[in-house]
């Protein structure tokens, strides 16, 4: 199969998920409930050694619930994606430390120039021709070389990175939709949670209101994590979309200063 037709970014999201849910589970089973049960059995004995005990809220208690798990689950998942793209930006960023173009100051390119400044950007490696600098700067000279007007370059090269920029953008919808689907789980415990609690209003009638209490405390809990797991997660996916744009913006600076004013029509 051509290695070009593998979708690679696909099968590490699928990969980074799996193994998201493994780690994540592994370690809720193993350190999270354990911990979470040991302190609610503590909690228990305590509260019926001593009336006015008040139940503290341990780390391990507001982490137990699975709405908790899952949202920990998408964390790293979107981390996982992120950091893949971030890499990626990184690489590309790598280019424009690079003289692909090279030009003295004061030199001119004509139209018949541009075949040998063309092969120089083609003996890049093919991973680096798929990066949208090398790209924008083939496209000018096979323009120039085509339509030997300067304007014409310009703007098919602006249209080449607004449709990158478009790209970009597109492709951090499923990140996005991550940052959406984490609230939603908490809100899902919330309801759970109170559901649970109204189911028991019979025995909190009665006078026995753990059972509430500790239903109350899955609604808050699975909520009070997932806003705060939206809040970093956002916080991050904006600065993802920064280092998107200037990458964007310096890769199309670099076009014009670098090979556009140098072109000559005449």
């Amino acid at each position: 199969m051509n290695k070009k037709n593998i979708p690679v970014e696909f099968v590490y999201q699928l990969f980074a998920l799996i193994i998201s849910i493994i780690v994540v589970h592994g370690f809720y089973v193993s350190v999270v409930r354990p911990n979470a049960n040991a302190d609610l059995e503590r909690q228990a004995i305590e509260a019926a050694a001593n009336p006015d005990y008040v139940r503290d809220r341990s780390t391990w208690i507001l982490l137990k619930d699975p709405e908790q798990e899952s949202c920990f689950v998408l964390m790293f998942w979107a981390l996982a994606i992120m950091g893949y793209k971030s890499r990626m930006i990184i690489d590309e960023r790598k280019l424009l430390d690079v003289d692909l173009i090279p030009i003295a100051e004061g030199m001119r390119i004509l139209p018949e120039d541009t075949r040998e400044f063309a092969r120089q950007v083609q003996a890049l490696p093919d991973k680096q021709q798929r990066m949208v600098l090398p790209r924008a700067l083939l496209n000018a000279l096979r323009r120039f070389s085509t339509t030997r007007n300067i304007q014409d370059v310009s703007s098919s090269t602006h249209t080449i990175f607004e449709s990158e920029a478009d790209k970009l953008e597109s492709e951090l919808s499923m990140i996005r939709y991550i940052g959406w689907a984490i609230p939603s789980i908490g809100f899902i415990g919330t309801v759970r949670g109170i559901g649970d609690a109204l189911a028991q209003a019979d025995k909190a009638v009665q006078g026995d209101i753990a059972g509430v209490t500790q239903s109350l405390g899955v609604a808050f809990n699975s909520t009070f994590i997932a806003l705060l797991i939206s809040i970093f997660l956002m916080f991050l996916v904006h600065q993802l979309q920064l280092q998107q744009e200037r990458l964007v913006f310096d890769s199309e600076n670099y076009t014009n200063d670098k090979l556009i004013r140098h072109m000559k029509s005449d």
